[in-house]
């Protein structure tokens, strides 16, 4: 396994390219401070052995440099030594829906972010527990299988939204088989699912899926974002708002939350539901709830001792740092001596007897 001690300093990365505007910047200046004081001719036979090429280099060697530098100082570590810890937690598979009314802005910024800011925030409240995510629309996919790499967990909920289904509607009863079927069948009653929706259910019998998931000892919580009173499902073009959704009439879309079937969900699953505000989106509370319920043992291999590798990066940022202290910009004299093509015939100055 592979990882970054003080990944924070990557973002030095960003240096580079502003290493390389800043000199492509200076070239010009120079350049066009040369053309005030006399023409492109007299400037190369006053100047011969000037080499843009060897300059271009320096600049290529000081970046490189700069690259491995950075990387050092990261201080890249690979797992050299894995052990299996021992662990107890409930599974938790949060049911997430991605359907294009999700897009709706009555949470702020929308239904889906806030949904997604406030499982970041679960996540970083977890500990022994596993968590895993399942995306539904029209259809139901999973995610992130029930893992304890909560890192991982944040990086694909970063990278969910409402393109990753094509097919439109709102599947309940489908994303509560599959997340029942995802689970570890030795994990016993310690078993949640999360389900986070707007609640406009078409699709399937959510409230016969929530029973049978009850019955294997699987509690079934909902979420519901939205509002009553509803809100219009914008269209987005390029990153831009371009109008709402219509129907066929013409009629602006509002897209409400579906508030009693959630109810009768959590209610045949044997969970609790709860009721989206800008303020909270009522992870927290459900999760106080999860907390109550019986812990499972399970073990987890994970690295515990790392070997650093800052040393070779270290190393090879000084070399290519030395090349272009040493890489001189004018060109060499034997280059000019040589002359295979011709081309350097004027560039050395006449010398007089």
């Amino acid at each position: 396994m592979l990882r970054f001690e003080n990944i924070h300093f990557l973002y030095g990365l960003l240096l580079i390219p502003v290493v390389v505007l800043v000199a492509i910047a200076m070239k010009s200046i120079r350049k066009r401070a040369l053309a005030r004081l006399a023409d492109e001719k007299l400037i190369a036979a006053l100047i011969p052995d000037r080499s843009n090429s060897k300059a271009a280099l320096k600049i290529a060697l000081l970046c490189v440099g700069l690259f491995f530098l950075i990387i050092g100082i990261a201080n890249p570590q690979s797992g050299s030594k894995l052990e299996e810890i021992k662990r107890e937690g409930v599974d938790i598979i949060i049911a997430l829906d991605v359907s294009n009314s999700m897009t709706a802005e009555d949470l702020s910024p929308n239904r889906l972010e806030k949904a997604k800011l406030s499982i970041a925030r679960l996540i970083e409240n977890l500990h022994d527990d596993r968590i895993g995510v399942i995306i539904f629309a029209g259809q139901a996919y999973v995610q992130l299988p029930v893992t304890t790499d909560y890192a991982a967990a944040k990086l694909f909920l970063d990278h969910i939204s409402t393109d990753m289904i094509s097919t439109q509607g709102t599947a309940i009863g489908t994303a509560i088989d599959l997340a029942v079927n995802s689970f570890d069948p030795k994990s016993g009653n310690s078993k949640a699912i999360i389900v986070i929706t707007d609640g406009e259910n078409h699709e399937d019998d959510a409230v016969k899926a929530a029973e049978a998931a009850a019955e294997k000892g699987i509690a079934v919580h909902t979420i519901g974002m939205g509002s009553e009173e509803g809100a219009p499902i914008p269209i987005f073009q390029n990153g831009h708002q371009t109008g709402f959704r219509k129907d066929n009439s013409g009629t602006t879309v509002i897209t409400r939350l579906d508030e009693s079937n959630l109810q009768q969900i959590s209610a045949m699953g044997h969970g609790m539901y709860v009721r989206a505000t800008n303020s909270q989106a009522g992870l927290s509370v459900i999760f106080e709830q999860i907390n109550k319920m019986q812990k499972h043992e399970f073990g987890s291999k994970i690295y515990t001792d790392y070997d650093d590798h800052f040393q070779i990066f270290i190393f090879l940022a000084l070399l290519f740092f030395c090349f272009e202290l040493l890489l001189s910009e004018t060109i060499s004299k034997w280059w000019i001596k040589l002359d295979l093509f011709g081309k350097n015939k004027n560039a050395t100055p006449n010398r007089t007897k």
